[in-house]
């Protein structure tokens, strides 16, 4: 079984699209191997897969690559994926199975607090980063918990696109549908998977993502932060 780093935490009818979605990505992804597979829901809202079959160690790599994956132990020193679960004036809180704090000096993303960090980078709660961990103990060799330097390289990256808008409680496809009922097909280039429910919409030149947010905002029942180069 597979326990991957993304979560599922709408609920009532949402609950079900979101899974049928992750079912479909599951598929796409290690349909044409030979296993069977069955998705599950933890009672902390990671997904869960099991698989069986003859390739179901290749197949559980491939989740593992694509998605992350929440292991019940942690490894000083080992890099994990974990999703934004809080916030404050000491650093960000992911949750990675179990509280990871990532104290605000070790984010690497440049000054300010961390709520204007988050602000800057768009970045929605729930959403999956990457993060090397430390071993948190209190003595003076200690080592806190911190971004992984290709989650930075991601983030920073952002900064010098043409802009996003950042959405969560969404799949892409439904991402994708308000886009363009809305009126808004010319106005976005594509819609960028972060997690199950995370999506980020990548904006051309000439869109200007505040102005994005304001025309689809009262379509989308979700959290919305845009990334302005």
């Amino acid at each position: 079984m597979v326990v991957l780093a993304t979560k599922l935490y709408v609920s009532g009818d949402a609950r079900e699209r979101a899974t049928d979605s992750l079912r479909s990505l599951v598929e796409n992804e290690i349909g044409d191997l030979s296993v069977e597979f069955e998705v599950g829901v933890r009672h902390d809202d990671f997904p869960s897969v099991t698989i069986e079959g003859e390739d179901a160690v290749v197949a559980r790599n491939v989740l593992r690559e694509e998605f992350g994956e929440i292991v019940p132990d942690l490894e000083a020193g080992e890099t994990y994926v974990g999703t934004l679960d809080s916030w404050d004036d000491d650093g960000f809180v992911l949750d990675a199975g179990q509280p990871v704090r990532i104290p605000a000096e070790e984010m690497g993303l440049g000054p300010g607090s961390p709520t204007q960090v988050r602000e800057r980078y768009g970045l929605v709660q729930h959403m999956p980063l990457e993060f090397v961990y430390g071993d948190d103990g209190d003595g003076e060799d200690s080592t806190p918990s911190r971004l992984s330097e290709d989650e930075r390289d991601r983030l920073y990256e952002w900064t010098r696109g043409d802009g996003r808008l950042n959405v969560n409680s969404a799949t892409r496809g439904e991402v994708r549908a308000t886009l363009n009922r809305a009126g808004h097909a010319q106005d976005y280039i594509t819609v960028e998977r972060l997690g199950l429910l995370e999506q980020s919409v990548i904006c051309p030149e000439d869109t200007d993502p505040p102005g994005l947010l304001s025309s689809v905002g009262e379509y989308l029942p979700a959290e919305l932060r845009c990334v302005v180069p």
